[in-house]
């Protein structure tokens, strides 16, 4: 097994929990008093981050945002079960919801870690290399959770150190502006000291950062500056799309060379490391809960050839009748003894994993969640350059990505056909009107990104008027719905926010 990141959990100060790298023992309990004195703090301290932003707790529930929110999924599961996510589908929610409560306290509590690496380490007497690698990687990692939260939210605190006094405890909103900001000061810090290519596979190194820079940058509209930062992600030398789709979701060929940033996922560890996902999204007849299933609004996006040859990244994605679920047998049999598998007919497979690979814990899974890949830093190229009024220098990238999709059929051994390209399948996309690439962009996000957690926050970006047609029939309404609103208990805690 390639050497990857293994998190224990010990508490540390006041709120907030340590951790140690690879496979060394829990060091005992330590007091601030005791505690960031030695590099070997450091290092736990910083395990402690990147353990934040797993999903082995069902805190971490950015699924319901990203995709239960969108056009692509619903909540699925059974009725009545979870319904603080049925709201979240709905646009019916409170501000005491416990899905907005979990998400916003999971998020601001890896901040709050990382602000004690970033407060304490500075002073410690260590390995300057280490010692910077560490700050850049806590930056980093800040970055990306106020990435998530100003998209979920919009307008939120912004805190840049832990909680030493009242005055750090609670803090006022800060515009969406200056939180992206800050996001682009802690990812352009983080680049220098980075590592290029990190002996502990799960680490954040220089191209994840300049990825999601660049992601930043496409989010605020700055595309001259999002082609800066893909420009230094390609100057690595280091990633490029999987011949095979597919690989980006299977345990056997995770951390590939298409992967910028992926959470990493360890089963049967003590404190639990194995993700949820696989639980809350499988069948039942996995001892799966079924949740966030695909709409078939989303099945229909997927192009077809004249000869009914579909998409290949559809049954990579998507669980359906007439096809093989992951475990090798047929999705949803016929069976009067059971209920069907989904209650729309649908099941995605990216966070799934067949049943004898999470035996006897169906919630403890080795998937990780990969966020970032070239994929979408070459989508991002492509929409930076037609915004530029560079369109057809935009189809280089597009078209690179329709390539490595038809071109399944001559590297995945278990597509029937497999050697030729259907006739037809996923042609180049040869317009250079702007607003039909911006349009085949767009198609080409969702295909490419279904169930990654990204769809929601896209249709965001594109505005009023593409997010309330594709939400059509919710209730959304862009001006109400935009962004979530701050939790109750943040309210009720919080003097200085004001809603």
């Amino acid at each position: 097994m390639k050497n990857r990141i293994k998190i224990l959990f010990t508490v540390v100060l006041v709120a907030t929990s340590c951790s140690d790298f690879l496979e060394e023992p829990l060091q005992g309990t330590y007091s601030n008093a005791t505690f960031y004195k030695t590099e070997a703090h450091a290092k736990l301290a910083i395990a402690g981050v990147y353990n934040a932003i797993t999903f082995a707790s069902t805190d971490n529930n950015l699924w319901v945002f990203g995709d239960v929110a969108s056009d692509d999924a619903t909540k699925g599961g059974l009725s009545g079960d979870q319904s603080d996510i049925q709201f979240i589908d709905e646009f019916t929610y409170a501000r005491n919801n416990a899905s907005l409560e979990k998400f916003w306290k999971r998020y601001y509590e890896g901040i709050s870690r990382a602000n004690y690496v970033l407060y304490y380490v500075p002073s410690i007497e260590m390995d300057a290399v280490t010692k910077k690698r560490i700050l850049a990687e806590a930056k980093f990692i800040r970055a990306y959770l106020y990435f998530n939260l100003v998209n979920v939210f919009g307008s939120v605190p912004i805190k840049l150190n832990p909680p030493i006094n009242q005055d750090e405890i609670n803090k006022a909103k800060s515009p969406v502006n200056l939180v992206y900001a800050q996001i682009e000061k802690d990812l352009t810090e983080a680049t220098v000291d980075l590592e290029k290519v990190s002996v502990d596979v799960g680490r954040a190194t220089q191209g994840a950062a300049w990825g999601l820079l660049a992601k930043t940058y496409i989010y605020q509209e700055k595309y001259a500056d999002a082609l800066v930062a893909i420009a230094a992600v390609d100057a690595l030398g280091l990633y490029s799309l999987e011949k095979v789709y597919k690989n980006n979701f299977l345990d056997s060929t995770q951390n590939n060379s298409e992967s910028l940033f992926e959470i990493q996922h360890l089963r049967l560890q003590d404190p639990k490391l194995g993700s949820y996902l696989n639980q809350y999204f499988s069948p039942a007849k996995d001892n799966g809960y079924f949740f966030n299933v695909p709409l078939q609004n989303f099945v229909n996006e997927f192009e077809t050839t004249a000869g009914n040859v579909v998409d290949p990244r559809l049954d990579y994605t998507v669980g359906r009748d007439g096809q093989k679920w992951i475990n090798g047998e047929d999705f949803n049999p016929p069976n009067s003894n059971s209920p069907p598998w989904s209650p729309t007919g649908f099941l995605q497979k990216k966070h799934c994993q067949p049943k004898k690979q999470v035996d006897p814990n169906p919630g403890d899974a080795s998937l990780n969640y990969v966020y970032l890949r070239y994929a979408d830093i070459l989508l991002m190229k492509a929409e930076a350059l037609n915004a530029l009024n560079r369109t057809s220098e935009a189809l280089v990238p597009l078209n690179a990505v329709r390539k490595r999709a038809r071109e399944s059929y001559l590297y995945d051994k278990d597509q029937i056909g497999f050697g030729v390209i259907p006739s037809g399948l996923l042609p180049d996309v040869i317009s250079t009107s702007q607003p039909i690439v911006t349009d085949a962009i767009r198609h080409e996000r969702r295909v490419e990104f279904g169930f990654e957690f990204h769809r929601f926050f896209d249709l965001m970006r594109y505005g009023k008027v593409v997010a309330e047609n594709s939400l059509a029939g919710t209730g959304f309404v862009f001006d109400k719905h935009r962004y979530f609103p701050i939790p109750q208990s943040e309210l009720d805690t919080n003097p200085f926010i004001k809603e």
